[in-house]
C-alpha cells in the first residue's frame, strides 16, 4: 500500500490534495490545459513535494496561464513571450533548493522561444518543462504554429503545408536526459511521467498533446481529441517507484526494463508491442520519425539518462543557494579587489 492511501487524504508530508491546488481556471471548459493541471496536482500530491519549495515558471500564451490553477502557496514568475527558459536559469542558481516547474506552449517553446528552449536543454537547467502542444495559437485566433503536423486542416479550412518542429526530437538531439511525450486526456500514463521528472536532476522536457477545443478540435485537426485518442501509440506501461517507498514491481522476466534516478527512485516501464530502451538516443529518434511516416502519436518516455550532469555541476556551485549566503560570503575583500586591479594594471604595462 502506497504511503498516500495508508494516511488517507494527506500525503507523506502531512499536506491535503486540496492544499495543492490554485485559482480556479479562466481557459475554455474542456479545454486539455486544464487536464494537466489535475495531472500537475496529482501528481505534486503523490509525490509530496512541499508547495512553498517549488518555483513556477512561463511565458505567453493560454499555456502560460495555467501555473495560477495549480500550487497556489508556490513561488511564481510569468515571463515575456519565449522567455522563461532565461528566469529558470537564473531562479535555478540563485536557489538551486527549489523544485523547478516550468509550463510553456507550442509557439511560446518552439516559435519565439525556440533559441533560449535549445539552450536551456544544452545546459542542461534542473527544471520540469512541460510544453502544452495543441498545435494553435489560441490567443490569436488559431493560426498554426510551429509544432502543426503537415496536412493537418485549420478551422477555416486551411491546410498546413510545413514541416512541424519536434521538440522531442530536438532536446533529444541536445543530450536532454529526460524526454517524454504523453497526451492531456491521459492521467493514467502523465502522471507517473511527471512524477519520474520531478525526480530527475537535469532539464526534463515533457511535450504534451493538449487539444484546443475553440480552434483545434474539428474534423481535420490532426490534435483534436478523437484523432489524438485513435492514433496515440504507447511504447510502455509505467509504474513510478519513490525512494521512499518500499514497493517490489514483479513482471515476467524480459518484458520490463527498470531505470534508477539520482535519488532512488525507479522508473519500471513494461514493454507492449515492442523492447524498447529509452537510453537508446538513435532509437528514440528512429521511433519518433517512424511515429511521424505511420501517422501516430508515439507516447511514454522516450529517452532517459539519470546520469547527465546538470548545471549546478557544471557551474561548481556551493551547496547553500547562493540567495541565503550573507554578503561577506559573496564580496570579495578588499585585498582581493586590490590584487586584481594590481594584475591588471601590470598586464596592461
Amino acid at each position: 500500500m502506497s504511503t498516500v492511501e495508508s494516511n488517507g487524504d494527506k500525503n507523506r508530508i502531512g499536506l491535503t490534495l486540496n492544499e495543492y491546488k490554485g485559482a480556479k481556471s479562466t481557459l475554455c471548459p474542456g479545454c486539455g490545459h486544464d487536464a494537466i493541471t489535475g495531472s500537475i496536482i496529482q501528481a505534486a500530491f503523490e509525490a509530496g513535494i512541499a508547495p512553498h519549495r517549488v518555483a513556477k515558471l512561463s511565458g505567453i500564451g493560454c499555456s502560460s496561464k495555467t501555473p495560477a490553477y495549480f500550487l497556489g502557496r508556490s513561488h511564481g514568475f510569468n515571463a515575456v513571450h519565449g522567455r522563461m527558459p532565461s528566469i529558470a536559469t537564473g531562479v535555478f542558481v540563485a536557489n538551486h533548493g527549489l523544485t523547478m516547474l516550468g509550463v510553456s506552449g507550442d509557439g511560446d517553446t518552439a516559435s519565439i522561444g525556440l533559441g533560449q528552449f535549445l539552450h536551456l536543454v544544452r545546459r542542461n537547467v534542473p527544471l520540469v518543462h512541460i510544453v502544452e502542444n495543441n498545435g494553435v495559437y489560441g490567443l490569436t485566433k488559431g493560426q498554426f504554429s510551429a509544432t502543426a503536423d503537415v496536412g493537418s486542416k485549420a478551422k477555416s479550412g486551411r491546410v498546413n503545408e510545413l514541416m512541424p518542429i519536434d521538440v522531442c526530437a530536438l532536446a533529444i538531439e541536445l543530450g536532454c536526459g529526460f524526454v517524454a511525450r504523453s497526451f492531456s486526456g491521459d492521467p493514467k500514463q502523465l502522471r507517473p511521467i511527471l512524477r519520474a521528472a520531478f525526480s530527475h536532476r537535469g532539464t526534463a522536457v515533457i511535450d504534451v498533446i493538449s487539444p484546443c477545443v475553440t480552434f483545434n478540435n474539428h474534423e481535420g485537426s490532426t490534435k483534436s481529441y478523437l484523432n489524438v485518442k485513435e492514433h496515440d501509440a504507447p511504447l510502455h506501461d509505467i509504474t513510478f517507484v519513490p525512494h521512499y517507498e518500499n514497493i517490489e514491481v514483479d513482471y515476467p522476466p524480459g518484458e520490463t526494463r527498470e531505470v534508477t534516478l539520482h535519488d532512488g527512485s525507479r522508473i519500471t516501464l513494461r514493454k507492449l508491442e515492442e523492447d524498447y530502451d529509452p537510453g537508446d538516443a538513435l532509437r528514440a529518434l528512429e521511433v519518433i520519425h517512424r511515429g511521424r511516416q505511420e501517422d501516430k502519436f508515439v507516447t511514454g518516455i522516450l529517452y532517459l539518462d539519470p546520469d547527465k550532469d546538470s548545471l549546478d555541476a557544471d557551474l561548481h556551485l556551493v551547496d547553500e543557494p547562493l540567495a541565503t549566503l550573507p554578503l561577506e560570503r559573496v564580496r570579495p575583500p578588499k585585498k582581493v579587489l586590490d590584487e586584481v586591479m594590481s594584475s591588471l594594471m601590470t598586464g596592461g604595462a
